[in-house]
Parts: C-alpha cells; structure tokens; sequence
C-alpha cells in the first residue's frame, strides 16, 4: 500500500511520510455507536471515532460508504413493513436490479433487518442465513406444450400405495373445476397446466402456482385449481399462488372466492385460505392502494423500488470534526444545515409516560447525565434562541463503546438479534413520529 502511495503522490512528498505511514495501527481509536438497528434522526450523532488525527480521517469514506447504503435500504424495508402492516409477509426480490452482486446482497440483508421476512437471494441466504423464498418463473411455464411432455407424471399417494398418473387425475378435475367456474375447458392452457403438473409432480408438499402467463380466470386459475385438488385427492397441501400483472387487489378479491367456493363445493375446507402472493413492481403507492382498496394479499415480493430506493437514491450521512485536542470545532456555512455542533457529545433519549421516545438529547460529554423525573432546560435545534422544560419519565444513553485498545469491547448482535432490535426500536415510536405522511416532526 505504501509503495503504492508513493507512485501517485507527488514526487517532492517527504520519505519520512511514508514512514510515517507504516506506522499507523488502530490501538488508540476508541468507537461509539447507537446500536446496529436503532431509529435515528436527523443531526444525531450515531458514530463517534476518537483517536489520532489521522487515522480518523482516513476513516471518513470508508464508514460513510458502510453505513450509508445499509441504512437507506434498512429504512426503505422498514417504510415498506409499516404500510404492510404486521400480518403481510414481504419477500425481497430485487436481486435482477441491484447496483452489482454486492449492492444486490448489502440489499438483501438490510431489508431483512428493516422488516422483511424473506428473500429469493439465495446467496444472501447462505451467507446470512436470511429465510429463502421463491416461485416458480413464467418462462418454466412457457416452456411446456403439451400434458404428453409431462415426464415423469406419476405420483403416489402421500399415505403410501400405489403412484397414480397425476396429470390424468388433474385432467379430470379440470372439467369439474371449469364445470363450477362456469369457463370452457378449452379456453385453459395445456401447456400451463403440463407446467403446473410437473412442478406438483416434483414439488408435491410445496406445489404454488404462477397464475398470469396466459390467462388468470380462464387458465391459470382452474388449472392450478384442478391441479391442487388432485394433489389433494392424493394427500397433498399446495402452498400459495402467486400474481405478477393487472389489477392485483382486485384480482386476490376474485382468487379467494374462487378457492372459497372450490373449497365449499368439494368440501376441501383448507383451499379457501390458500396464500396469494403478489408481485410487478411494488411501491409504496401500491401498499397504500391495497390497503384502500381492501385485499385478500399474503405475501407481497418487492424489488426494484426496494433495493434502487428511488424515493431517496442515497442517505446524506456526513462525517465532521468536532473537536481537535481538546478544543472544539464549529463548521460556519451559510447553509445552516450543513453548520456542525461542536464538541465531543453524549446522546440521550428521552421517554414520555406512555413508553414513548419524545426527544434526543444531545449534551457535552462532561455535562452530568440527566435522570428520570427531572426538569431540564433544553434548546431545539432550530430553535436554539429559546429555552424550552422537559421532565422525561425514562432516560436511555444510546450510545455504546464498541473499539477501545485495538479490541471489540461489546458483543456484536447476529443479524436476527439486529433485525429484532429494529422492530422494537420502530414500534416504540409513538404514531405522529411514525407515520409516514406528514408525521410530526421528532425534536433533537
């Protein structure tokens, strides 16, 4: 690296620099941080680095560049998870349009903290350990013709006995599914249907079908209808749809009450609440509109608008100096929010009597601690001419020392633990500082 650094510096830098440069280690850093999860507003502090001058500033882009990102998607995930309410599984499927395999995975991870359930990454899975989700493609559908390139085809019954030929038995309950639908046989895709019974052929415990390839009420749905119930016939459970085009809100209406009567008729009593997962470029829009417009949704798979955040591409967390030997700095801008705070701080929260955060509190590190249950004289950020009393009923320091002495000093959480941490750390929010549109703004 040294050797490196001369070659582009220029030719007048001292050598003593570079020796200087082989020196440097990281035993004299001393790092705090709020907890991996936590909510944080805005001009809170979440990092500090304390230690040579040097060091610290070489630190800049490369703690910028691992908590940006991972933020902006944990909280992206986490905006998603509150509109979808707590009941919606949300599964991330953003893999095909991610910024690179490593924007894909950092993506994968941090929406699984920010309150989704799953990902189709399974990479991600590997590695993390993030619960893996998928179905089946619109291409392995469209890639069959005919019931006769259905190999193998046979299947025996779950309770054991002899194999039955699956797609015959599937056959047939078309007919009576069509019969109830009131739709023609002929009008259900038979390729669509050699797809869906191959799959239950290899997959029966986990057979799901994609219903949108061709036609949902004409041929996706009876041919995964005829299908699960002669699985059902068999012994066997089919485990969800999924829809991927149209009117999705209205479209999981009219699916439900297809499997409920298919479910009432054949006296199957488990098919009318057979999942229905949705997919086709999810918003926030789209969660609102579900949710207007009411749903029959379990499962909802969102990508692009997870991992490319384009409601805000990038986070614009900065890191400043606030403080050279002892003496504190003050960044002077006309732009009053860019002006820095000075001086080495300790951060508090501070609860209400409902268990609620009401206030960050942000004080020198030599200032004594506030407690519970006393008056304490404050200035809001942007309101800084005014003294404003507050009695906060619990006060929490956020932040902990994670480096000191070249060692990790405090336990880091495993991904569970960080994404269950995230969650209780938003619920606690009181419901004017969580909602999403126009919430009531969070004093620091």
């Amino acid at each position: 690296d040294v050797a490196y650094l001369r070659s582009v510096l220029p030719s007048t830098t001292d050598d003593a620099f570079f020796d200087y440069l082989a020196t440097l280690d990281a035993s004299e850093l001393i790092v705090t941080a709020v907890p991996e999860g936590s909510v944080v507003f805005p001009r809170v502090p979440f990092l500090q680095v304390k230690g040579p001058l040097l060091v610290v500033q070489l630190l800049e882009t490369t703690l910028l560049c691992l908590v940006n990102y991972a933020s902006l998607v944990a909280t992206n995930a986490a905006r998603f998870r509150l509109l979808a309410g707590p009941d919606v599984k949300l599964m991330e499927m953003g893999l095909r349009r991610a910024q690179g395999p490593d924007g894909a995975l950092s993506a994968s991870k941090y929406s699984y903290i920010g309150g989704f359930d799953c990902t189709s990454n399974i990479l991600a899975g590997k590695l993390y350990g993030i619960p893996v989700r998928g179905t089946i493609a619109h291409s392995f559908i469209m890639s069959f013709r005919c019931l006769e390139e259905v190999q193998p085809r046979e299947l025996p019954p779950r309770a054991g006995g002899d194999p039955v030929d699956l797609a015959g038995l599937a056959v047939s309950w078309l007919q009576r599914v069509c019969d109830l639908l009131q739709t023609p046989p002929g009008k259900a895709n038979q390729g669509e249907l050699a797809a869906f019974v191959s799959y239950a052929v290899t997959f029966p415990c986990d057979f799901q079908g994609l219903l949108d390839t061709y036609c949902v009420r004409r041929s996706g749905l009876p041919n995964f209808c005829a299908v699960a119930l002669a699985l059902h016939q068999l012994g066997y459970q089919a485990i969800g749809v999924r829809l991927d085009s149209g009117d999705l809100a209205q479209q999981s209406k009219e699916i439900r009450a297809v499997f409920q009567a298919c479910g009432a008729h054949f006296k199957v009593p488990w098919f009318g609440t057979i999942p229905i997962a949705v997919s086709n470029d999810i918003s926030e829009q789209s969660l609102e509109e579900f949710r207007r417009e009411g749903s029959e949704i379990d499962m909802i798979g969102i990508g692009t608008n997870l991992v490319t955040c384009p409601l805000q591409p990038s986070l614009g967390c900065v890191y400043k100096l606030v403080e050279v030997n002892g003496s504190p700095c003050l960044k002077l801008t006309e732009d009053e929010e860019k002006m820095t705070i000075p001086g080495m701080k300790t951060i508090y929260r501070l609860y209400d009597a409902a268990g609620h955060p009401f206030m960050d509190l942000m004080a020198l590190e030599e200032e004594p601690s506030p407690s519970a249950g006393q008056e304490l004289g404050i200035h809001i950020l942007g309101q800084l001419g005014e003294t404003t009393k507050v009695i906060p009923t619990t006060v929490e320091p956020l932040h902990r020392t994670y480096f000191r002495d070249g060692q990790v000093c405090e336990p880091l959480p495993s991904l569970p633990e960080v994404r269950t941490h995230a969650q209780v750390s938003l619920n606690l929010l009181s419901p004017a500082h969580r909602r999403l549109h126009e919430p009531q703004p969070y004093p620091v």
